[in-house]
Order: structure tokens, then C-alpha cells, then sequence
């Protein structure tokens, strides 16, 4: 009898009770406007900001509506204006360039390569050719690129850097938390990110003049003085008359929820990687089925797995996700024909200009993805690794000799 997995790939941890009593304290007293405080009292937010900035090393730190808010207050606040050209992985989710777009900016997508990272030598390129001056880069599915080198290229050509770290919360190169590379740093809290308040976005920063501005454009009006984690008074004042307000406040309610699960963090961290390193043992040499190699600079956090069926005919491929999911594992593809939940690529982004890539259309379509929620265990992970393994094999044994299994 074949072996089925029952648990949820949708399933987050329920919110920690520190967090629900704090969230209930809230309620209680009504108070959930970010500024809407009592004398000497700080507020969820603030508190939240301040805490995220040590928890990064950041000087500054801004807490916002959602990831999406996040990205497009970044850009703003580093003087993206309409029209102009934004470099960003072509391998990343909708949010991404939409967060572009809806600055009536133009994106340009860069090649990744087979580690699912940026190619920076078309980015290097792609510098070059468009004249873009700011990159927003993905960290996609918590893929880091040489981050040392990647900053070289841009401070050398002038390039402003953004990081999407929607899913590296928690992670680093080279001992440097993830969004502390660029100028700024964007982080999601949405239910299936590193800690989950529904929706939610951080942004933090060390440039106090980008920091004062994203304060403003997310709603402070001249409040700005109730901000712990930010500027001097005399930055927001040199920004205040010239930067508009375009409302996206976090509000207590999801800091209460938030502050213990950032308590938490780095040991959920750690539980992740425990899983991403089972289902990786477990599919270790699985004929047809290529894993992506970690660099050893590379500290991840493992809450999803990506492997490629690298060659594999459409027909086929589609055939192993349909017996996984008959055995209760849910994968994704990213190379599909037309964008299904979540797993949009750059073509069906149709509001952008979608240049061949060639590169990059090799990768996505063998690309299969796969959430790691924490309410698996490790046990739960080696049996999804089986199944996995015995789907994968017995599909790419049955038509290794006949040739049907790659094209």
C-alpha cells in the first residue's frame, strides 16, 4: 500500500499566547491606531520597529500595511519616479513588479540562473544597456546571490539596491542579515511568511533622509516625533514639505501579534532548516530530479523547497504533480502556460514588457516548488521526500529507455 501524506501545506502555527493576550489588550482599550496612544504609553508599533531594527542591526526601522506597501514606499522614498526603468529578477512573484508598476515606473527583468539567484553578469548588462539606476531585488524563495559581489557592481555603476527579503526574514551572506546590504531593506509579515499577522510589512534603513521620507509617505502626518526607531527631528524637517502621504500604517493589533514571534524567530529559523535539510536528504540522488546546493556563505531559512525536473516533457512532469497530489503532497510549477494561484512567471506579467529570456525560461520550466509550513515535523518531511522520490523514479525509469521523459 502506497504511503500517503494528510497534513496541510496551508497550515501555519497558531499565533503564540503572549501575542493573543497582547492583541486582546488592544481590543480592549480600543486603542489600535498606531498613533492613538495615552500619555507616556509607546504603542505596538513603535515598540515593533524599535526591536526589528536590533533584531537586523538596522538604525531605522518603518512598520507598514503589507510587503507590497513596503516595496513601493521603499522606491519612492529613494526618488523612483514615473517612468523610470527598475531592474528586478525575472524570476520572482507578481508583487514584485507590480509594486513597480504601480509607481508608473517601467520594469527590466534580469536573467536568473540555474541557482535561481540573479545573473549578475546580465544584470551588469542590463545596467548598461537600460541606464536603470535602482534594483529591486528579490531574494526569491529565499535564493541569496553573491551579495558581496552584487554590491560591487551596483556602487560602481550607481545603482540604488531595494531587497525584497519577503522570504529571507532571519537569513544572511557573509554574517549580513539579509536587507542590510542596500540602501533599503523590505520585509512581508504575511500569513505564509517568517512571522504571520495576516498582512504586514517592515522596512528598515541606515540613510536617515530615505527613512524620514518613508515615515511621511506612509501616513505619519507630523507625528513623526512618536517614532522611536527613526531619524532627528531636523531630517523630517529638511523632507516634510515635499513628500506626500500615501497611507499605510501598520496598527497595534498586528505588532501585538508580531513582537513575541519575533522573540521567537531564530530558533523557528533553526526548525526550518531541520525540515528543508530532511526533505533535501530524502530526495538526494532521485534520477531526473536536480536539488539547488546551498552556498556555504549562504545562511537560509529553509520555509520552502525548490527542486527542477530539468528537461522533463510538459506531459510528464505535470504527471508526477498529479500522483504527488494523489498522495496528499502539494507541488507548484512554475512553468506553466498560464499563472495558477501564486506561480505567475514574467510573460504573464502583461503589463510590463517581457523581453525573450531564454535563460530564465529554461529554469522556471522544470522548476517545482513546494511550502515547508512549521506545523510539519521532521518525520512528516522524510515521508513527503518518499513520495516525492517514488513518484519522481518511477515516471523517469518507465521512459528513461524510451526517451519520453525529457525533450
Amino acid at each position: 500500500m502506497k504511503e500517503v501524506f494528510t497534513g496541510s501545506f496551508t497550515q501555519q502555527e497558531p499565533i503564540p499566547e503572549e501575542g493573543i493576550a497582547a492583541a486582546v489588550k488592544a481590543m480592549r482599550h480600543g486603542r489600535l491606531h498606531r498613533y492613538n496612544l495615552v500619555e507616556g504609553e509607546v504603542g505596538e508599533v513603535a515598540e515593533l520597529e524599535q526591536e526589528f531594527a536590533a533584531f537586523t542591526g538596522a538604525k531605522y526601522c518603518l512598520a507598514v500595511a503589507s510587503g507590497g506597501y513596503a516595496l513601493g514606499c521603499a522606491m519612492r522614498a529613494v526618488g523612483v519616479a514615473p517612468g523610470d526603468k527598475v531592474l528586478t529578477n525575472a524570476f520572482t512573484l507578481a508583487p514584485v513588479p507590480g509594486a513597480i508598476v504601480g509607481l508608473g515606473a517601467v520594469p527590466v527583468f534580469v536573467e536568473v540562473t540555474q541557482d535561481l539567484t540573479i545573473d549578475l553578469d546580465d544584470l551588469e548588462r542590463q545596467i548598461a544597456a537600460t541606464g536603470a539606476r535602482t534594483l529591486l531585488l528579490s531574494h526569491m524563495r529565499g535564493h541569496i546571490c553573491d551579495m558581496d559581489r552584487l554590491m560591487v557592481l551596483c556602487d560602481r555603476a550607481g545603482v540604488t539596491v531595494i531587497e525584497d527579503c519577503a522570504h529571507t526574514m532571519g537569513a544572511a551572506w557573509n554574517g549580513v542579515p539579509s536587507g542590510r546590504h542596500g540602501r533599503v531593506g523590505c520585509y512581508s509579515t504575511q500569513t505564509y511568511k517568517h512571522m504571520n499577522s495576516g498582512e504586514g510589512g517592515l522596512l528598515i534603513s541606515d540613510d536617515p533622509e530615505v527613512m524620514a521620507r518613508a515615515i511621511f509617505l506612509s501616513g505619519s502626518y507630523m507625528l513623526y516625533d512618536r517614532h522611536r526607531a527613526a531619524p532627528p527631528a531636523e531630517v523630517f524637517e529638511r523632507v516634510k514639505f515635499d513628500t506626500p502621504n500615501i497611507s499605510g500604517r501598520m496598527d497595534n493589533l498586528r505588532a501585538a501579534i508580531l513582537r513575541p514571534q519575533l522573540r521567537a524567530l531564530r530558533g523557528q529559523c533553526e526548525k526550518w532548516n531541520r525540515l528543508y535539510r530532511a526533505v533535501e536528504a530524502g530526495l538526494e540522488n532521485t534520477p531526473g530530479l536536480t536539488l539547488f546546493r546551498r552556498p556555504a556563505a549562504e545562511r537560509f531559512v529553509g520555509s520552502s523547497f525548490q527542486f527542477l525536473l530539468k528537461g522533463w516533457v510538459t506531459a510528464k512532469l505535470q504527471e508526477v504533480l498529479r500522483r504527488c497530489a494523489a498522495r496528499g503532497v502539494e507541488l507548484k510549477w512554475f512553468g506553466a502556460q498560464e499563472p495558477v494561484a501564486f506561480t505567475s512567471r514574467y510573460d504573464h506579467w502583461r503589463y510590463a514588457a517581457t523581453p525573450a529570456l531564454p535563460q530564465t525560461d529554461a529554469v522556471l520550466a522544470g522548476l517545482i516548488d513546494m511550502r515547508l509550513p512549521l506545523t510539519f515535523s521532521t518525520a512528516d518531511c522524510e515521508l513527503i521526500a518518499r513520495i516525492i522520490r517514488a513518484e519522481v523514479s518511477a515516471l523517469w525509469q518507465a521512459e528513461e529507455g524510451s526517451g519520453a521523459a525529457t525533450g
